[in-house]
């Protein structure tokens, strides 16, 4: 396929990487300058995306979503399927779908789980919306960037998915952190803490395989002094996200807030800006009851 791709940065570099490894035509734009084997450089969006059989973007926010979209929908050929692979609110997902559909092209809305390891290594696990014929074209590009796609359902659906998977791995991982914190203080081993926990009812992703504790279970961003796999702040705005959705729906989300407002504390007053969202263990451990 002829394929743009626009948003050409931690995760949508790699992404592109793969797509031109495995032999499609990659043409791409990002605002910063980047290198990326295998794929030329367009001077535009719009130029990116002008007769291409698929125009995927990976982008900060819905607002910068809305405003590519009114770049390279006119470009756009018809028939062609924009993939969006951002993590935005639904509101900007529907609207960028309907903007895309009045002009004859074929929209999925499809965010990502993975991380920045996922991207490189082509494991990324998609959650898409859109139409089946929409979901049908991108689906081989999805198989090799990723190792799972999800048709969620009609436009906003995979933003959905995205937003409440990312609501429980915040809220699991506030929990984690909280109950390491209390092991430590109650003597208990933490890696006597990981074999039962790991093993039994409170087994969970962020237990399992992203141990907040370093030392402890597989290699996980503790282990390198919490460096980002997953920004804190990355976190924060999905949880954000879902409490938005969550407003706009009337849906009860009490543990959602709670996670919001406890990475709000953790990234715009401590220190949790640019560090793991894991790093929220040694936040606990320093904490007494209040």
């Amino acid at each position: 396929m002829k394929i743009g791709f626009i948003g050409l940065g931690n995760m949508g570099g790699p992404m592109a990487a793969n797509l031109a490894k495995a032999g499609h035509e990659v043409t791409g734009f990002d605002m910063a300058p980047v290198d990326i084997e295998g794929v030329a450089l367009a001077a535009s969006g719009a130029e990116a995306a002008a007769g291409k059989d698929v125009v995927v973007t990976m982008l900060p926010n819905g607002q910068i979503l809305r405003a590519v979209a009114n770049e390279i929908v006119p470009a756009m050929d018809k028939g062609a399927a924009f993939v969006d692979c951002s993590t935005v609110d639904v509101e900007s997902a529907r609207a960028v779908a309907e903007q895309a559909a009045a002009a004859g092209l074929l929209p999925v809305d499809a965010p990502v789980s993975g991380g920045v390891g996922g991207a490189a290594g082509g494991t990324l696990t998609f959650m898409a919306g859109g139409s089946a014929e929409a979901f049908a074209k991108a689906d081989p590009l999805f198989d090799i960037m990723g190792q799972k796609a999800v048709h969620c359902g009609d436009s906003g659906a995979g933003q959905a998915a995205k937003i409440c998977n990312n609501m429980i791995l915040g809220i699991t991982m506030i929990g984690t952190c909280e109950a390491f914190a209390l092991a430590d203080k109650l003597g208990l081993d933490r890696q006597k803490m990981f074999d039962v926990v790991s093993t039994s009812s409170g087994y969970s992703w962020t237990m399992n395989a992203y141990c907040p504790a370093p030392g402890v279970g597989p290699q996980s961003p503790a282990d390198n002094d919490y460096q980002p796999g997953f920004a804190a702040e990355l976190m924060l705005k999905d949880l954000r996200l879902s409490q938005q959705a969550a407003e706009a729906a009337d849906a009860d989300t009490p543990m959602g807030q709670a996670a919001t407002d406890l990475y709000t504390q953790f990234v715009e007053k401590e220190d949790g800006l640019g560090m793991d969202f894991s790093a929220m263990l040694p936040r606990f451990e320093k904490r007494g009851r209040s």
